[in-house]
């Protein structure tokens, strides 16, 4: 049963379980997910995954909310993109439950303002263990779709859902 908490997601998340036609995951794991309006601009900037994301915009799964260029906007641009960015701060604003990120800048800056974060590979890893992914397979095609995973972190990934 999908939990009620907010979440708050990048593009990368939203854009990698597109690509791998996935997207079933996040319903199955959460109750929504909202996206500042700069990860809207981002995910509409190209077509992968567009019609799908549409779809989940129209039955109100995904939300979009403006974010501001607050003072910690600012500080948080210098070191991360816009979409990075206004989820950071989204998620802090709201005291969000989770935020979704890819990048390991964009996760360290989010932990380090306390936040808590998992990724594309943390959604995949959570549906292997409920029984809906086949893991080996899914991270396969994530690879194949240009998505960066070392050799060793593929390996531990495995051998986690293996326990």
């Amino acid at each position: 049963m999908p939990d009620s908490d907010l979440v708050v997601s990048d593009t990368s998340p939203l854009l990698n379980l597109a690509l791998i036609d996935r997207f079933d995951l996040l319903e199955s794991q959460f109750s929504g997910i909202t996206i500042p309006d700069q990860v809207w601009g981002e995910l509409t900037e190209g077509e992968d995954g567009l019609e799908s994301l549409r779809e989940l915009c129209e039955s109100g799964f995904l939300t979009t909310v403006e974010v501001e260029r607050s003072g910690l906007f600012v500080e948080i641009f210098h070191e991360l993109d816009l979409g990075e960015t206004a989820a950071i701060c989204y998620a802090l604003e709201q005291d969000a439950d989770l935020v979704l990120l890819d990048e390991k800048d964009g996760g360290r800056v989010a932990r380090r303002h306390g936040l808590t974060v998992t990724g594309v590979v943390g959604v995949l890893l959570k549906g292997a263990k409920a029984g809906d992914v086949e893991l080996e397979r899914e991270l396969d095609a994530l690879r194949e779709a240009g998505f960066w995973i070392s050799d060793d972190l593929y390996s531990e990934i495995l051998a986690e859902v293996a326990e």
